[in-house]
């Protein structure tokens, strides 16, 4: 038996990936106002996509709470189309006033449903500018599916996901920034943390380029595209390619999440006896 309670939702939930230069609140408005007439009920953009990620110095001046006017204008729009939104924005925390790479979930009534902080930073930019979370997993219940967030470089920890699934993630939203030299891990890593781990991984990224404001020859980020969901069957049901923004329309399948669990029954069989330290 799978160790935890399948999902509840006895339809598909179709939800959209915008894969996209565009940053701020109108490029959001644009693509829920699209991912709603296709039907979606759920809208997942990249990693800090209301600011861009190369803010360098600019992180705390762009810096606002969970609950802060940014967090309000999303809510509006999520409500105004009918769609829930995973946006990615530099969160000011309120006590100590650290600063995070956070994602937060608003659904279609504009009610903050999770906030989760980047638990694993990427390299000495991401170190100089924000604190690592402390809290994993994060989740939410959306449309009779158990929704999970990490961002980035956190779903190439196997632990991470691993940690999800031992809590029931049915749905894994993925907001990121990945780079180019590292395509091997939205095509090959991804697709493989949600077979191992018989779970639905939504993973959205940025195309183009951007370089911190005042930053020398070399400091540009090249991000490398290829937004996909992956499911539980080691299937990749949609991929955008490498270069070209797109909006990604994907059916989450709770028949098959089941199906797939019943023939993959990693978790019932692990032996975390042997594998603790």
């Amino acid at each position: 038996m799978w160790p935890f309670p399948g999902p509840r939702s006895v339809e598909g939930v179709r939800i959209a990936l915008h894969q996209t230069r565009a940053t701020g609140l109108r490029a959001l408005d644009d693509a829920a106002a699209r991912a709603a007439a296709q039907g979606a009920r759920l809208l997942l953009t990249p990693e800090l996509s209301l600011t861009g990620y190369a803010l360098g110095d600019r992180v705390a001046q762009y810096a606002e709470p969970g609950d802060g006017p940014a967090a309000a204008a999303v809510a509006r729009i999520a409500q105004r189309h009918g769609v829930a939104v995973v946006y990615g924005y530099p969160e000011r925390a309120a006590a100590g006033g650290s600063l995070h790479n956070a994602v937060q979930l608003i659904s279609d009534e504009g009610v903050a449903l999770a906030n989760y902080r980047k638990t694993h930073l990427y390299g000495p930019y991401e170190a100089e500018h924000y604190t690592p979370g402390t809290r994993l997993p994060v989740q939410a219940e959306l449309a009779g599916l158990r929704i999970g967030l990490l961002v980035c470089y956190d779903v190439e920890f196997p632990e991470a996901v691993r940690a999800h699934a031992l809590a029931g993630t049915d749905l894994l939203l993925v907001p990121t920034a990945l780079m180019r030299s590292f395509e091997t891990v939205a095509r090959t890593l991804v697709p493989a943390r949600a077979f191992e781990s018989q779970l639905y991984i939504a993973y959205a990224n940025r195309v183009g380029h951007e370089a911190p404001r005042g930053a020398g020859p070399g400091a540009e980020f090249d991000f490398a595209g290829l937004s996909c969901v992956a499911a539980p069957d080691g299937t990749v049901p949609v991929r955008a390619d490498d270069s070209s923004p797109a909006l990604l329309l994907a059916d989450i399948d709770p028949a098959l999440l089941r199906a797939s669990r019943e023939r993959n029954p990693y978790l019932a069989d692990r032996r975390p006896e042997l594998y603790s330290l």
